[in-house]
């Protein structure tokens, strides 16, 4: 059993502070781990260690830190393995999902540590004979991170790694339903990182709303729901603390022609049902030309019913279960509720009961046909095993239903029309957009959202830096 409390200047504190658990999802009487609190009170204590380590950290080098950041990669992934059975313990998706995850959060670093170690800076001509002008990009400072628990290591990873790299400490809460992961990388840094540079703490909202309103902090990126999102973003501005925000998303494929159909449906099934539906990312509408819906409900139904639901330490299984009984209810009221406004149930839309796991937070994998925009099913982030479809009969209603959400995650569109590619990638009103071929996204590539899905700096690629630096003009004059 996973037992960890504060990791605070490359140590464990054990102070008899009140305690939490987690639980298997999969097997809910079985105990996962059990942590400690971190004290509200003792925030503003470890972000000033966090100051410290840092004022040495950023004067290195940018390659020196690189290297270093490097080696910590490498211990991480020598851990590969109990990292991703605590992923699976504690989040319940299946292992080799927990694997895919990992190995992703690794390629993904080491692509922004190769950002990381280029030159922070640029020599712009100027408008003066004598004067070179330069852009210069210094480290942030200090970065408080709060993280889900649908993805417990490529998220914080996606924070620890850039933050690291770019000169900055960082001080991360991962969620309370899925701790261990991050506790673990917090152990692979001993030894590699500077003590006081990366900080965990753990618990609730109250613990996360302490680290959000810091005076202390110079950053904060948040990924999660855009409830939350509203409210750090507002702790966050009282300090006039620059801010990242990944939310939510109401993600949809557009179906307006293919000549291989097959191949779409599983490009969509894997982006809706991957994690059990609870990625942002995650298909939840199929907006499908009329004279294409009768095929793509029967596809996707097919496609459904071959997932085996189960503990996700079971090899043979490929769906796991979802976080906890609340989430559960939730997903749940939303279908029944889709189906009370008119929605036709194709498939699933319950509970469901795996043997030897009765008490398990499983839900069968979902089809809705006959669903119309206005539906809360249609318009509301589900984040469970459900796909909605809506069938429309000319293009630009479809592009209407796209974007008729609050949400601008993700989007994609299969179809041989160039007209209707283009036309998509115009309008698209999404951070990310994929054109014949589901919604995973390349390592190098940035990942975010607009809308209500995302303020500031994407957290992957060239432009992530942007966040973690500050920019500054320089004028030198030689004659």
């Amino acid at each position: 059993m996973y037992d960890y409390g504060t990791f605070a200047n490359g140590k464990w504190q054990s102070d008899g502070q009140s305690s939490f658990a987690t639980w298997n999802p999969a097997s809910p009487a079985q105990q996962a781990g059990r942590y400690r609190h971190t004290a509200p009170s003792s925030i503003d204590t470890i972000v000033s260690d966090a100051r410290a380590a840092q004022e040495q950290w950023g004067r290195r080098p940018p390659v020196e830190r690189a290297r270093i950041v490097g080696e910590f990669l490498a211990r991480i992934e020598a851990k590969a393995e109990p990292i991703a059975v605590a992923i699976t313990r504690e989040q319940g998706k299946p292992i080799g999902e927990a694997r895919g995850e990992l190995a992703k959060s690794l390629r993904e670093a080491r692509f922004m540590v190769s950002q990381g170690a280029q030159a922070d800076g640029s020599v712009v001509n100027s408008q003066r004979r004598g004067v070179r002008n330069l852009v210069i990009r210094r480290p942030r400072g200090v970065i408080a991170a709060i993280t889900p628990w649908n993805f417990p290591v490529l998220t914080p990873m996606r924070k620890i790694v850039p933050a690291l790299v770019y000169g900055n400490a960082i001080v991360l809460k991962p969620s309370e339903f899925t701790p261990a992961a991050v506790c673990l990388i917090a152990e692979a840094s001993a030894n590699v990182l500077p003590d006081g540079l990366l900080q965990i703490v753990l618990g609730g909202a109250d613990v996360g709303r302490a680290l959000a309103e810091s005076r202390g902090i110079d950053g904060l990126t948040f990924t999660g729901s855009v409830e939350v999102g509203r409210s750090v973003y507002q702790l966050a501005a009282r300090n006039l603390a620059e801010v990242s925000l990944e939310m939510g998303g109401k993600n949809a494929a557009i179906i307006n022609d293919t000549d291989d159909l097959d191949r779409c449906l599983d490009q969509i099934t894997g982006a809706a049902y991957q994690c059990a539906g609870q990625r942002c990312t995650a298909i939840s509408r199929v907006i499908v030309q009329e004279r294409l819906a009768s095929d793509v409900i029967a596809g996707l139904v097919r496609r459904a019913g071959a997932f085996r639901l189960g503990d996700g330490m079971d090899p043979s299984t490929t769906m796991g279960p979802l976080i906890h009984k609340a989430h559960l209810n939730r997903v749940d009221s939303l279908v029944r509720q889709g189906i009370e406004e008119g929605a036709r149930l194709v498939v699933g839309g319950a509970p469901a009961v795996v043997s030897g796991l009765e008490d398990g937070f499983f839900y069968q994998p979902t089809v809705l046909a006959d669903v119309r925009p206005e539906m809360v099913v249609a318009r509301e982030e589900v984040f469970g095993p459900v796909i909605s479809v809506i069938a429309y009969e000319e293009f630009e209603e479809a592009l209407r239903i796209l974007n008729g959400t609050e949400y601008g995650l993700t989007s994609a569109l299969f179809s041989n029309d160039n007209r209707c590619i283009q036309r998509f990638l115009d309008v698209s009103a999404h951070g990310m957009m994929h054109v014949n071929h589901g919604t995973i996204p390349d390592d190098h590539m940035p990942f975010g959202g607009i809308r209500n899905s995302g303020v500031g700096a994407y957290s992957v690629g060239r432009s992530a830096g942007n966040f973690y630096t500050t920019e500054h003009s320089a004028y030198l004059q030689y004659e």
